[in-house]
């Protein structure tokens, strides 16, 4: 997954340094970034692998996410593209990576929030170990996912090999933008959430 190393999502807010910002996650790890991201909870029970098929949408009951997918690519500097910010209620997918419920990990990005106000992804850091993520496909099968971590990690240290090493499993990485924001660059860190495929349906 070196095409997307040190992911920079592009923000968009108001820059007024009045907004409310996103909450944290509470088990932060941006004191050690290049450690191994653990799971938090007991011994995790993996799905078999589905098939290549495109995501649609994915749903978060726990924060009330529930938002049409899109694809995404990577830019000149070989970094993947943030989704469009005309839409504060979309999900990106890294096109060129796993699809969602396919053996690997699959790579999703979505604003925490825009100029207009709190984006799809502005609650993440409130998730917690064992809630789930849904993600609908177009071959009409839903991967369900349970979380297993929920971390950000500082924008100038991003643990690559955590997030987008290989693995036998089916996996699924959601990560938006958090930590500090300064108005002249943005937020200092990114959320990141780890998820494994738990059902099918």
């Amino acid at each position: 997954m070196a095409l997307i190393a040190g992911l920079w999502l592009v923000h968009h807010g108001s820059g007024d340094g009045s907004v409310e910002r996103p909450p944290a996650p509470v088990a932060d790890v941006a004191a050690v970034p290049h450690a191994r991201v653990p799971a938090d909870g007991p011994r995790r029970v993996d799905a078999a692998p589905l098939p290549v098929s495109v995501p649609v949408r994915m749903r978060i009951p726990a924060i009330g996410v529930n938002a049409p997918m899109s694809t995404l690519g990577t830019g000149p500097d070989r970094r993947l593209a943030s989704p469009p910010v005309g839409n504060r209620n979309l999900v990106g997918w890294y096109r060129d990576g796993v699809a969602p419920g396919a053996r690997g990990n699959a790579v999703t990005v979505g604003h925490a929030d825009t100029r207009s106000g709190p984006a799809v992804f502005f609650k993440l850091g409130l998730l917690r170990v064992g809630d789930r993520i849904e993600v609908q496909r177009r071959d009409r099968r839903t991967a369900v996912f349970s979380i297993d971590a929920v971390r950000s990690f500082p924008k100038d240290a991003f643990p690559d090999d955590a997030v987008y090493g290989a693995t036998d499993a089916a996996e699924l990485r959601v990560i938006t933008c958090g930590g500090h924001y300064d108005k002249r660059t943005g937020y200092a860190a990114n959320v990141v959430v780890f998820a494994h495929l738990t059902a099918t349906r």
